[in-house]
């Protein structure tokens, strides 16, 4: 199991240095140029700053020197200085990646353990209106557009029936007490994870539906049911245990698409996280803050798919003697 673990996290460092290699050879080989964006905001400069201050970002130098130099930087901890917010990059994603994280953590395990229950009852009830209900609606939210549904709920949840706040994580005038704060940053959070989340939702219910419908069919099952076994046990202890690896799976190689709808769902909800700062940053050409956030983005996905190899054990015993 030692050896298990050592073996993958190594595989996951290498390829977190390959990922960081190629996001920063594709970045600078795409169009545009951050020192020209740099001066168009500053109203234009003469040939002479131009040059100048395209040494001093070191885009003077060839491209092999840079990613060196850029990867030895990184493995010291420094991951540059923002062009645009005059910030180290880093500070720049540690105070972001908190708001993101919440999010996203929420949206996606909302999304599992609800689907899951949804398909679970789905699929018990093949036949009843509640099940088509249900599949209708997972249909509905699986085929909308993630930015089409934040505004829906905004102009419905926030304008029509004023419930949530419509934008931030926080109101300027909010409690100052630590449960004050909480209460507030949750029901901020309420709309931006119902729309992260909705797509999810919508395909754990099916993915978790089909599974058990496949599971409650198996001789293991039958064999429960024909002991005599309470039906809730034969459901919950049995069946589910089985019917829920496949939603684990998804939910571990998923969360990098998770991550990527949030970028959409923080700028429409103008959510203080990574998304937004990615937002900015690609509109201002700030390439290290964006290969920062590209680099974290890639951590959390290898970090999620670590937990979500140890669950899968967890939860198949069979897979330990393998």
């Amino acid at each position: 199991m030692l050896l298990q673990t050592l073996r993958k996290s190594a595989n996951a460092a290498a390829l977190l240095l390959a990922v960081l290699v190629l996001n920063f050879a594709m970045i600078h080989l795409a169009p545009g140029d951050p020192v020209e964006t740099l001066v168009g905001e500053m109203g234009g400069s003469t040939p002479e700053l131009i040059a100048q201050l395209r040494q001093s970002m070191g885009l003077d130098r060839p491209l092999y020197v840079q990613i060196a130099l850029y990867v030895g930087n990184v493995l010291q901890g420094d991951f540059g200085h923002s062009y645009y917010y005059d910030q180290p990059v880093l500070d720049l994603i540690l105070a972001r990646i908190g708001p993101t994280l919440l999010l996203v953590v929420t949206a996606l395990f909302s999304a599992t353990v609800i689907g899951t229950l949804l398909g679970v009852f789905s699929a018990q009830r093949r036949s009843s209106w509640l099940s088509h209900l249900v599949t209708v609606l997972s249909l509905a939210g699986f085929s909308a557009p993630v930015f089409w549904v934040g505004i829906m709920l905004i102009l419905l949840l926030s304008v029509a029936v004023p419930i949530f706040p419509i934008a931030g994580m926080s109101d300027a005038l909010g409690s100052e007490s630590t449960l004050g704060y909480v209460l507030d940053v949750a029901r901020h959070l309420v709309l931006p994870a119902l729309t992260l989340g909705l797509i999810y939702l919508a395909f754990y219910s099916r993915l978790s539906r089909a599974s058990m419908l496949e599971v409650l069919g198996s001789d293991y099952v039958r064999t429960a049911r024909a002991k005599g076994l309470p039906r809730r046990l034969v459901i919950y202890k049995h069946a589910l245990r089985n019917a829920i690896l496949p939603v684990v799976t998804f939910a571990g190689l998923q969360f990098g698409q998770v991550i990527s709808g949030a970028v959409l769902v923080e700028t429409v909800f103008a959510w203080p996280g990574l998304g937004t700062l990615a937002f900015d940053s690609i509109l201002r050409r700030d390439t290290p803050t964006l290969l920062g956030i590209l680099f974290f983005s890639a951590l959390m996905v290898v970090v999620m798919n670590l937990a979500t190899d140890l669950v899968y054990r967890r939860i198949d015993p069979r897979i330990k003697t393998r």
